[in-house]
């Protein structure tokens, strides 16, 4: 797998199916997007698309060719997923429930991760509700710090991980803990992007704990990407 995709499509397919509730594609889907797109695919490349939302990128990778599994946690989610990829007549597996339970067992080729990331003033996870697809808890890392960890096991020797997450989660310690999982791993991609309605209504809090500085309007994003030793 190199580092080149010559014509390959890079970006998410035009009108998904978004019922309420479902994260609808943004930045960091298009980030993640273009990172996957310099990838190269073998025929049959098995993908692993953690937090799938629309599938916009598990249809990405299967409009290359890849087997893909796509995962999420919300059954909206799942339906969304599901309904795009009959529109489009692309074959997805689309499975509900926890990434780490539903891919036990598996081994891929690539995995695509668009965790919830945000920082938050609660601890614990949301359980249901839209709120699931970008509460990262505390530090914004409780999926990150997951994926993290359980990226070598669903890996082929050889593979690829490929995660978005905003830098105030830090980037650094992603890095580190892929390196510590015995993967080798760097920033590969950043973007900068205005702040959005869940960062603009707790910016008292982020500023209270050193997140960002007063003043702040813009979130770096970035691409972590991992291969498997």
């Amino acid at each position: 797998m190199t580092a080149t995709a010559g014509a390959t499509m890079r970006t998410i397919p035009p009108g998904l199916f978004v019922p309420p509730g479902v994260y609808r594609p943004q930045a960091d889907t298009r980030l993640l997007a273009e990172a996957f797109g310099l990838e190269e695919l073998a025929p049959g490349t098995d993908v692993l698309d953690i937090g799938t939302g629309t599938g916009a990128l598990a249809l990405l990778a299967a409009s290359r060719g890849a087997r893909v599994t796509a995962v999420d946690v919300s059954w909206p989610a799942v339906v969304s997923a599901r309904v795009n990829a009959l529109r489009r007549r692309l074959p997805l597996r689309v499975v509900h429930g926890d990434f780490a339970a539903r891919a036990r067992g598996g081994r891929f080729d690539v995995i695509l991760a668009n965790p919830p990331y945000v920082p938050s003033p609660r601890a614990r996870l949301p359980s249901r509700g839209a709120r699931r697809a970008w509460e990262g808890g505390l530090a914004g890392r409780e999926v990150i710090d997951r994926i993290c960890a359980r990226a070598p096991a669903l890996l082929h020797p050889g593979g690829v991980l490929l995660m978005v997450h905003s830098a105030l989660c830090g980037a650094r310690a992603t890095v580190a803990d892929l390196e510590r999982a015995g993967m080798s791993a760097e920033v590969t991609l950043r973007t900068s992007v205005p702040w959005g309605p869940v960062l603009r209504s707790r910016r008292a809090w982020l500023e209270g704990h050193g997140l960002v500085g007063r003043g702040e309007t813009r979130e770096e994003l970035v691409i972590v990407r991992a291969e498997s030793r």
